[in-house]
């Protein structure tokens, strides 16, 4: 069977992930390229089609991020989203220019000219509900281009080659507001680019079990499990592929939740799986005091962690291979260029550890998302207390405590965050949300308990609902059930005298607070 495929060519936007998240969806491989790709390594890759992601720079300045006029002599079919659309028209003879009046949000687009792109959209009246973002607009088509959608204010909000094998849409498809979007970008990829459905979890499993065993035969292969989904599955597959021949190290920071490490630690020695724990709490508070500024954080416990797990690798012998989590959104992030897209966080990884110790490196998931990772988690038959999680940084509760780190306080955000989750999970609301925790604040607040005051901690909670968490709602939670969790933690927890809920959706915030 054919092996089809999409390239993404990233050029910046804050959606490409969800592109090639959509196209996988529908059942067919993609990869995100950058921008600055050469034309000559598209083609020694053979993809199918082109998708060109939308981006936050304008077409009309001389220096922004520009198509190659090579992509367009693949003669692969190319689909140009926001950004993508004005690049390619620039690049084809039209012109795009600053629109006076800039479309974000909710929109109505008019679909002309029957094209191939909206096959069997259903739309009243030739009306679509879609979501815009961009404060530019084509004003002149390309030679041999005609108009294909049309909104109040972007006349060209659609275009298409006479040939048929080069469009344009203004809005994005890949988000969940554009009704009938995922409809959209399957006529792109299996109509107009010839794809048929080759992307399925069975074939994925199979297929990374199958390139483990080449790789490492007898080898012997270390993974830091974190107890978190991806490292999870990662155990699962691997245990699956080479049994006996993995050993799982488990790092304590002191920065899990409350019970965790029990937890972790019982569920994979049930499972048969050799891993092995580091209590290395005390190290990782020490380096944290004093330390204010979230970034440092981050990488003062991603280092830490890094010489943590260095020891312990060191005490198992003739070890060749170290395993990790990485999935797909690390990836693309990490390997963010000027242009393309910024990173806001830096991750909680490994890196550095296989050139140090002399270890080559096995990542079998990188090529996929969450919710891939998620699916065959379920087919290798992970505990669903592991997979039904929430997701959780890797530095751990180091990134919701805001301020300094102190052990009484990571004492005190466990205790909440666990009434928290424990109260969700009685009222059947976890598996509703897409996360949820609690952040410690770096204020106090007088209240008062009997008839005594006391100026103690504030804390928040924060709950979202989200598809993909590139966008994220606040979750609109029962004030009853609010009331009850905030009236737990301060009688529960003496140090706690006020608790408040984060009602701030993504954008303009992130998930975490840091």
């Amino acid at each position: 069977m054919k092996d089809y495929k999409i390239i993404i060519i990233d050029f910046g936007s804050q959606y490409t992930q969800l592109i090639a998240r959509r196209v996988r969806e529908i059942g067919v491989y993609s990869l995100v390229m950058p921008s600055s790709i050469n034309p000559q390594e598209i083609k020694k890759i053979k993809p199918d089609g082109l998708i060109l992601s939308g981006g936050p720079e304008s077409v009309t300045s001389t220096q922004s991020q520009r198509i190659s006029k090579g992509l367009i002599d693949l003669e692969i079919p190319i689909l140009g989203i926001c950004y993508g659309m004005q690049t390619l028209s620039n690049e084809l003879g039209g012109e795009v220019i600053n629109s006076d009046i800039h479309e974000f949000g909710h929109a109505e687009i008019s679909l002309k000219n029957n094209s191939p792109i909206f096959k069997n959209i259903h739309s009243k009246n030739n009306v679509l509900d879609v979501w815009m973002s961009h404060g530019d607009k084509v004003n002149v088509l390309p030679k041999n281009f005609e108009v294909i959608a049309s909104s109040k204010d972007c006349q060209i909000a659609g275009f298409q080659s006479s040939d048929k094998k080069i469009f344009g849409l203004q809005f994005h498809p890949e988000v969940t507001h554009t009704n009938q979007g995922k409809e959209i970008l399957s006529n792109f990829v299996f109509d107009i680019c010839g794809c048929k459905k080759n992307w399925s979890t069975k074939d994925i499993i199979n297929s990374m079990i199958e390139d483990v065993k080449t790789k490492v035969k007898d080898d012997k292969v270390i993974l830091g499990l974190s107890g978190g989904v991806d490292s999870s599955v990662v155990a699962m597959l691997l245990n699956k592929a080479i049994g006996s021949q993995l050993i799982c190290i488990f790092v304590d920071h002191g920065l899990l939740r409350l019970g965790e490490v029990e937890e972790v630690m019982t569920t994979f020695k049930d499972l048969g799986i050799d891993i092995r724990l580091s209590k290395a709490s005390d190290i990782f508070i020490s380096r944290l005091s004093g330390v204010l500024d979230p970034e440092k954080k981050r990488k003062i416990i991603g280092n830490t962690f890094i010489d943590v797990f260095e020891k312990e690798a060191k005490k198992i012998k003739n070890v060749d291979w170290l395993a990790q989590g990485t999935i797909y959104p690390d990836v693309i992030e990490s390997s963010s260029d000027d242009h393309n897209s910024s990173v806001i966080k830096s991750h909680h990884n490994v890196g550095g550890l296989p050139e140090r110790m002399n270890l080559k490196l096995l990542e079998p998931i990188r090529q996929l998302f969450k919710d891939e990772v998620r699916q065959i988690g379920k087919e290798l038959e992970t505990p669903n207390h592991i997979l039904s999680r929430h997701p959780f940084p890797g530095p751990g509760l180091g990134i919701r405590i805001m301020g300094e780190v102190l052990k009484e306080r990571v004492g005190t955000l466990q205790k909440a965050d666990k009434i928290f989750i424990d109260e969700l999970k009685k009222n059947n609301l976890y598996d509703s949300l897409s996360q949820a925790f609690v952040v410690y604040l770096p204020i106090k607040s007088v209240g008062v308990v009997g008839d005594e005051r006391r100026y103690e901690d504030v804390l928040a909670l924060r709950a979202v609902e989200t598809v993909d968490f590139m966008t994220a709602k606040w979750a609109h939670l029962p004030y009853e059930f609010i009331g009850k969790v905030s009236n737990r933690i301060v009688n529960e927890i003496s140090t706690v005298s006020r608790v408040v809920y984060d009602c701030t959706g993504k954008p303009p915030a992130t998930i975490e607070w840091e």
